[in-house]
């Protein structure tokens, strides 16, 4: 038991650190919560830490007190990076995200975005101050300053504005090269020669298509200037491929492309030729890349329709953004069909280079997705297309996801191939796995392994295995695969133990024909499978001759001459023993059998 004393100590010790933070103002209770984790007593500063977030703190006036204390904020970070206690850590990384939002909400906002571009046409240190303002608003400065260009009734603000549009920096080049589309003249003129000061490459696409494409001379030549203050080296490369170079750098994350990383979400600027305006949608940062990369290419298109190899890319990232499992943005529309469809109207040579590159970076999703468009359109001619000395689908066989390979596999033999080739061999090994697949076995990448997955595969696997056997081909030897049909045969699902027996009945192999007649005999199967199975049985026969043991036949003749089969397996049993062809023996002895005289 505590002690009178010992209690009240206690009691002392709680008020004191209640009243650490009842009472204070909100700025006390930061200022504190700074304090205490500078000196090392973590313990107090959770507690003001706490009240801080306990005051669903303005992320604007938040932000002004960083800007005040610089030094607090590095505390911050190296308190969250470092993580020396667990539960501050914790505490400091929700306020570090609430200062990011003060950041995003500050610099996006469009009261103070206005005002800061009226303000550069006043005294030059105001100039100044509603420059760095603007550039941090970056983008989204952009609209509200193109805007004011094309207002007739502010041209005294003109020159001032057209001086810091370049000053916005890197930040501006998605709204200005979208602005390009714009009719009006002087602000197209304005945006070329910013484009050309700011400085980077990924403008060079869209001044060179103005270069080839424009109407005006003025305009082709300001883009000429520009162009050449950027990277004169590329001055001979036509718009097409700087395009389709500026969307591979999409493609693949380049850095120099990322969005500002003050919020969870990335700007798509686009112009809207009714207003005539800059539009952004926002979208999931972990796609923005790939939906770039599909607006780069449509850009390539523009200004060659002939080139294919956006074709390609653009397919290729379309099935990567939908890799990310979000909704399509809004500007798709809501009839804005999926990849599969683009993918299945696409000529093989772009589906081939984009199979091609998601082999090379092993990129499971953008495989399977071509893969399955190949297997509905192409033939023996188009699957086994070259890109350079590569076959792509023939490379998929051996891709480390099993799924790429398992479709892989059936894109080609439902091509029913004629002309051998040294894979084939894989597409055999592949079928096989595919046919013998479970909804246990493990998912290597692409998508989430399933029953539903695996039935559907091993289904699919049979079929065409079926459709090879009945066209006898040649190129896909379906023997390596006669262990595999066998096991099928006992296999829980009805329809692949048929499909099984169907495909056994057209291999010469005594194996192959004694294990449909074993299924067909096995009392424990459905009166369906055991019908089926000697329907196999007698087309097996046909093909073969009889390969069966004697213990087999007589159990197929035992059948036949029971009254009480069921009629229709004793039809089916009958056929099956007629097409053995036995020798006269047997059938002797079942007409005597019937006899009543």
């Amino acid at each position: 038991m505590l002690n009178r004393k010992t209690v009240a100590a206690v009691v002392v010790i709680a008020f004191f650190l209640v009243g650490t933070t009842f009472g204070q103002s909100f700025e006390d209770n930061w200022n504190d919560f700074l304090h205490y984790i500078k000196i090392g007593r973590f313990d107090l500063a959770k507690g003001f830490g706490q009240a801080v977030l306990q005051a669903n703190p303005d992320p604007v006036k938040l932000l002004a007190l960083i800007k005040e204390n610089p030094q607090g904020y590095e505390i911050l970070q190296r308190v969250n990076e470092a993580a020396p206690d667990p539960e501050l850590a914790k505490l400091t990384g929700k306020i570090l995200v609430i200062i990011e939002q003060g950041r995003f909400t500050r610099r996006a906002d469009p009261r103070i975005i206005v005002e800061e571009i009226r303000r550069l046409s006043k005294a030059e240190r105001g100039r100044l101050t509603a420059v760095k303002r603007l550039q941090n608003a970056g983008e989204y400065a952009i609209p509200f300053m193109l805007d004011a260009m094309a207002d007739s009734s502010r041209k005294e603000e003109l020159p001032y504005i057209v001086w810091a549009l370049p000053q916005i920096g890197r930040d501006a080049i998605r709204p200005l090269t979208a602005a390009l589309q714009t009719e009006s003249v002087a602000v197209k003129a304005e945006v070329i020669k910013a484009l050309g000061k700011i400085g980077y490459p990924q403008s060079q696409p869209f001044l060179m298509y103005i270069i080839e494409k424009d109407k005006s001379a003025e305009l082709r030549d300001l883009a000429t200037k520009s162009f050449l203050q950027i990277d004169p080296a590329q001055a001979k490369v036509p718009a097409a491929q700087l395009f389709y170079q500026l969307a591979e750098k999409y493609y693949y994350h380049a850095q120099s492309l990322a969005p500002v990383e003050d919020a969870n979400f990335a700007n798509i600027w686009l112009w809207d030729p009714n207003s005539q305006k800059l539009v952004s949608e926002e979208v999931d940062r972990s796609y923005f890349n790939e939906l770039m990369a599909m607006q780069t290419c449509e850009w390539a298109l523009r200004a060659d329709p002939s080139f294919g190899q956006a074709i390609g890319l653009w397919v290729a990232a379309f099935f990567k953004a939908e890799s990310a499992s979000l909704k399509m943005p809004a500007y798709f529309g809501d009839r804005h069909a999926d990849a599969l469809v683009y993918a299945t109207t696409a000529g093989v040579e772009y589906l081939h280079q984009a199979l091609a590159r998601a082999v090379k970076d092993k990129d499971a999703y953008v495989a399977l997705g071509v893969v399955e468009a190949l297997a509905t359109t192409a033939g023996e001619k188009s699957l086994l297309y070259r890109v350079g000395t590569q076959q792509p689908l023939v490379q998929a066989l051996s891709f480390g996801d099993k799924m790429v390979r398992y479709s892989a596999a059936i894109a080609i033999a439902s091509a029913g191939p004629k002309d051998g080739f040294p894979e084939s061999k894989l597409v055999i090994k592949n079928l096989a796995e595919a046919l013998a697949e479970n909804p246990q076995s493990s998912s290597e990448g692409a998508g989430t392994w399933s029953e539903q997955i695996a039935n559907s595969y091993a289904l699919r696997a049979a079929k065409v295995m079926l459709k090879l056997a009945q066209s006898r081909n040649r190129v896909i030897d379906l023997s390596a695969a006669i262990s595999t049909l066998i096991n099928a045969t006992n296999d829980k699902r009805t329809e692949i133990r048929t499909l099984a027996g169907q495909i056994l009945a057209h291999l010469n192999s005594p194996d192959a024909q004694r294990a449909i007649a074993a299924m067909a005999l096995n009392s424990d199967n459905s009166l369906d499978v055991r019908v089926s199975a000697f329907e196999s049985l007698a087309t097996s026969a046909k093909l073969n001759a009889n390969m069966l043991i004697d213990q087999m036949l007589d159990g197929i003749y035992a059948l036949i001459s029971s009254d009480d089969t069921d009629a229709a397996l004793r039809s089916a049993a009958a056929a099956a023993y007629g097409a053995l062809n036995l020798p006269s023996q047997k059938v002797k002895d079942l007409i005597l059998d019937q006899a009543k005289s």
